[in-house]
């Protein structure tokens, strides 16, 4: 029978670019044997081998995932439809123990400032007072931080802790507001406290400079009610996740790319302990440099405001607790496609294995989530292997060097034509990563390659592919890509 298959953005380059596929078969497995057979270059990002899926790509039908309905080998029946949704690199809380007369009082001035929130019956002034009990740390004050802390600021969230080390980049302000062309250059952390304290000085505001690390995690969370994830990567957002559930806290969940996002509470601890956390969605990271990042793939500048706010609306709904009648996101992914402007729902369930918070959790404390995601080497690696790993690297300065030298080198762009559009350097070649050894004859074996993209990520995946496919010739990757060729050798050129 005909199945459509829905592609998420972050595969679609090996789909033919389509975000949905038609499909004939009776189980899951048939459809997906079906898709991988029209597109099979989707078979390596699907499949760990010949039969098992890849730990990080979860498959749902209609809204059941698969691993709680027979797997592989789940009948389908006409109209069903298979989503593939892969982790893509951003009740009450603990003031339910205050009682009406514990909880803070209001001033005449936030009463006129929360007056639209106080005339909603499921709000109200009980409701408000709540609000200005919580304490909701952000991890993140970039694209998904800056709308929900915008927006719970001016909700009156009593105390917003912020977390965030990084520095105002003028490629931000496409899409994280909180920060404006004046603050470039400045910590993210010092743009956004002076910008929420102007939406709203009613509230307090606490602010910590810093990386999350194993080291500090558990104690700048263990003061909060809430936290609200906005990381970008998959390192922390485990940290995240093992940190509120070692803690029993609520993990108010966002991730985008490019036009999709998603969104989640992940409470292991909620409804006697039957939450599902983000692991157990997520067993593993997908390796290292597979799912690109926001910088690679881009992110469309409305996408994070429109999944902030969503975290945003789930953080006040758990604030205001179960007697406003509110069902928050536990339990329960949300998909939106901003292109197609579709949401779509899925069911989870806690996963009884799960390391951190199954019947037999085998993990009680923080790691190395570097390490656990594949960034750094681990303990047992010796230097033979390190050596092996090594790839032979050309600086944008050095290559400047070499051709006005004269040295004959041939120079492969893997980006994508929009970027070649962008910027690109004088006598390359482009052939997208997607591409790269399916176009391998293209590539003179005889020369010397230099192998270029935006910063140095995907051109390392494809020599990596080239090599593995059994290309002979010397491959040599430009460190820092095009946008090092920028910096260091011709500023005209455009950086992205």
């Amino acid at each position: 029978m005909a199945v459509t298959i829905f592609i998420p953005t972050a595969l679609r380059q090996f789909a033919g670019g389509h975000g949905e596929v038609q499909t004939e078969g009776a189980t899951v497995g048939e459809v997906l044997g079906d898709l991988v057979t029209q597109h099979a270059d989707l078979r390596k990002h699907l499949y760990a081998d010949e039969t098992n899926l890849r730990s990080f790509v979860n498959v749902y039908v209609n809204d059941e995932d698969i691993r709680y309905a027979g797997g592989l080998e789940a009948k389908l029946k006409e109209g069903d439809t298979v989503t593939i949704v892969p982790s893509i690199a951003g009740g009450v809380a603990a003031q339910e123990a205050l009682t009406a007369e514990e909880l803070p009082t209001l001033s005449n001035d936030e009463i006129r400032r929360y007056s639209r929130h106080l005339i909603l019956p499921e709000v109200g002034m009980e409701g408000q007072r709540k609000l200005k009990a919580a304490r909701v740390l952000m991890i993140g004050t970039g694209g998904l931080g800056a709308p929900s802390g915008m927006y719970l600021a001016a909700a009156g969230v009593g105390t917003l802790g912020l977390v965030d080390f990084d520095t105002v980049d003028e490629s931000n302000l496409q899409r994280q507001i909180v920060h404006g062309t004046k603050d470039v250059g400045r910590p993210k952390i010092e743009s956004a406290r002076e910008r929420l304290a102007d939406i709203n000085p009613n509230i307090h505001i606490e602010t910590y400079e810093t990386q999350l690390t194993s080291e500090n995690a558990l104690a700048l969370i263990q003061d909060y009610d809430i936290i609200v994830d906005g990381t970008d990567n998959f390192p922390t957002r485990y940290l995240v996740n093992d940190a509120c559930v070692l803690t029993g806290k609520p993990n108010v969940y966002g991730s985008i790319f490019r036009f999709e996002g998603q969104a989640s509470v992940f409470w292991a601890a909620a409804n006697n302990n039957t939450g599902a956390c983000y692991r157990c969605l997520y067993p593993e990271p997908p390796p290292p440099g597979l799912v690109p990042s926001c910088a690679e793939g881009g992110v469309l500048g409305v996408l994070p405001g429109i999944v902030g706010s969503i975290q945003a609306n789930e953080t006040i709904k758990l604030i205001l607790g179960d007697a406003a009648g509110s069902s928050p996101l536990i339990n329960r992914l949300l998909l939106f496609d901003a292109w197609k402007m579709r949401f779509r729902e899925f069911k989870l369930r806690k996963n009884p294995a799960c390391a951190i918070c199954g019947e037999g959790a085998t993990q009680k404390e923080l790691i190395d989530y570097e390490a656990f995601c594949g960034l750094s080497p681990s303990a047992h690696e010796d230097a033979n292997q390190k050596e092996e790993k090594t790839m032979e690297e050309i600086t944008a300065t050095e290559l400047k060097a070499r051709l006005d030298n004269g040295d004959d080198l041939q120079i492969i762009d893997v980006r994508e034509p929009h970027e070649y559009d962008i910027a690109r350097l004088d006598n390359s070649t482009l052939i997208p990563l997607a591409q790269v050894v399916n176009r391998m004859s293209e590539i003179d074996e005889g020369r010397e390659t230099v192998v270029h993209c935006k910063g140095g990520g995907r051109s390392a995946k494809a020599i990596e592919a080239l090599q593995a496919a059994g290309f002979k010739g010397r491959l040599v990757n430009l460190k820092g890509g095009i946008g090092g060729w920028s910096n260091d050798v011709d500023p005209s050129v455009p950086k992205y």
